[in-house]
């Protein structure tokens, strides 16, 4: 008798309940015409992936957690045109499909946030949320046209591996605030999205960068990445602080990276009029704005939010910016793990101990 097919299955990080996150067998994902099965090299942990393992963001149990996949092209759908077999890629953590109507009006990490069947929250974000993700051997990309990008032979994967999601958020976090040269730029919380933020601000042009946190090592951080000055929060009220530091000015661009109501309240008070506030934080609850930090609707003030772009053109830019020298996020990784380390890795980065600020995860 012949023996049964059996499917060939790979390691993965599965979401079972709140607090658990544990790695297990999955079988490897099928390959539709427009898809590309990518053979994971290097991934990383996001804090969203912190928030889905506490149950404060709800996913599909038995999912695969992750959204920021490097690796090497296994197998590319019948559809698939202008790649390779074995050539080297990332995906960003937002996957659009090019064609949606969010896509078309030049919003492209709202693919599919709005439909005729309502709201659906994250827009374009789907490794990890809605379909299975990147920590795993492998990893299944959707309209892989729109969404692979080449890396190229001479940078290697920790070069690139914050393009996927914190680069290319933190970046988002300085353009859409609409930086110019020689603003005023501060920028509340420097985990690694503040951090990628302190440097957009840099390359847009900022000339004078106040980076805020109360972690020696990423004060530092922010030095290294272009803060001309820091405050410490536990050193005295950082709207104060900040303030001081402009001469009673205000700053022309905050940018507000945690997702609390007080750093969003002190990124506003902070404010010159007519300056904005560009928020990334990820918020748990409804925030507040009192009147006198929103000037009573009369301060000509901003506030402008932003999701993670992404997409092949965007990963292009940010792998080009990386190319050229401009910018090295190599020292954000603090701590490298395999695959099979992954249950230790969630629980040294879920609890913020060693000074960790990214850890890398390779199969």
């Amino acid at each position: 008798m012949r023996e049964p097919f059996a499917m060939p299955r790979m390691k993965a990080a599965v979401f079972v309940e709140p607090g658990r996150i544990v790695l297990d067998e999955k079988p490897v994902p099928d390959v539709g015409p427009l898809d590309a099965l990518v053979r994971v090299t290097t991934t990383t942990i996001c804090g969203t992936d912190v928030h889905i393992l506490k149950g404060e963001y709800p996913v599909a149990r038995g999912l695969t957690i992750g959204h920021e996949p490097v690796g090497v092209i296994e197998k590319l759908g019948s559809a698939v045109e202008g790649y390779r077999e074995g050539e080297r890629v990332i995906a960003g953590a937002i996957t659009p499909s090019g064609h949606s109507y969010a896509c078309l009006c030049g919003c492209a990490s709202q693919d599919g946030a709005g439909t005729r069947h309502g709201f659906k929250a994250m827009g374009g974000w789907r490794f990890g949320n809605t379909i299975d993700g990147a920590q795993a051997e492998y990893v299944l990309v959707p309209d892989a046209m729109a969404n692979l990008s080449p890396v190229p032979d001479g940078l290697t994967d920790e070069q690139v591996l914050m393009c996927p999601d914190i680069m290319s958020t933190g970046f988002s976090g300085a353009e859409s605030g609409g930086i110019r040269i020689g603003d005023m730029v501060a920028v509340f919380a420097l985990g690694p999205i503040g951090l990628c933020a302190v440097a957009g601000a840099k390359l847009m042009g900022a000339t004078t960068i106040i980076g805020v946190d109360t972690v020696p090592e990423r004060l530092a951080a922010a030095r290294r990445l272009g803060a001309d000055l820091v405050v410490d929060f536990r050193r005295g009220d950082p709207v104060e602080q900040i303030m001081a530091l402009t001469d009673g000015r205000g700053v022309d661009v905050a940018i507000e990276a945690l997702g609390t109501q007080g750093t969003f309240e002190s990124a506003l008070r902070v404010l010159r009029p007519g300056g904005t506030l560009s928020s990334l934080g990820v918020y748990s609850s409804d925030l507040r704005i009192p009147l006198g930090a929103f000037s009573a609707g009369l301060g000509d003030n901003r506030i402008v939010t932003t999701l993670c772009p992404g997409g092949k053109e965007r990963m292009r830019r940010l792998i080009g910016v990386v190319a050229s020298g401009r910018i090295d996020l190599t020292p954000l990784v603090t701590h490298r793990f395999r695959l099979d380390e992954i249950e230790a890795a969630y629980d040294l980065f879920s609890h913020q101990r060693d000074g960790v600020l990214k850890v890398a995860i390779t199969p």
